[in-house]
């Protein structure tokens, strides 16, 4: 199993990079300022009300207080995992969603009425940031780990009778 303390870090380590770049964005992308990277890939600061792509503008305290519910949850599955990759996979959507909301907590007037900050911007994809990814990620890791358990028969019940 993965270990308590190990889940903790990466947890804490994933906010950390979540909010150290958006205070980055913040600061760097003001005014309008766009950083072209690679290809389309560029920085370009913008912030968010409501919830995935944008959607739901100014449902921000519900989507807050749904999110804080569903990291509830969360816990107990990271505490529950079978596998180190599920355990870990866990992780990387509470350690998201844990960096968002603190956005909605920090960056604003009122309790849940903040915006989330993106800032990596594709052109052709809605733009997000690293709380974004790690939820994604997180969701991706955790699908195949569900697909591995799956076919190697872990976590299924093999007794019955036929």
């Amino acid at each position: 199993m993965f270990a308590f303390r190990r889940q903790a870090i990466l947890i804490v380590l994933v906010v950390l990079l979540d909010q150290v770049t958006k205070s980055w964005a913040v600061s760097a992308l003001a005014d309008g300022r766009v950083i072209h990277i690679i290809g389309s890939l560029q920085f370009s600061l913008g912030f968010n009300s409501g919830f995935a792509f944008s959607q739901g503008q100014g449902l921000g305290p519900l989507v807050g207080v749904f999110a804080i519910i569903a990291v509830g949850f969360l816990f107990r599955a990271v505490r529950k995992a079978t596998t180190q990759l599920s355990a870990v996979a866990l992780c990387a959507i509470v350690a998201g969603a844990i960096g968002n909301i603190a956005d909605r907590i920090f960056r604003g007037e009122g309790w849940l009425h903040g915006r989330v900050v993106d800032f990596i911007d594709l052109q052709w994809f809605p733009v997000f940031n690293v709380a974004d990814s790690s939820i994604t990620v997180g969701a991706c890791a955790l699908i195949a780990a569900m697909l591995m358990e799956a076919r190697s028969g872990k976590g299924v019940d093999n007794t019955h009778e036929s």
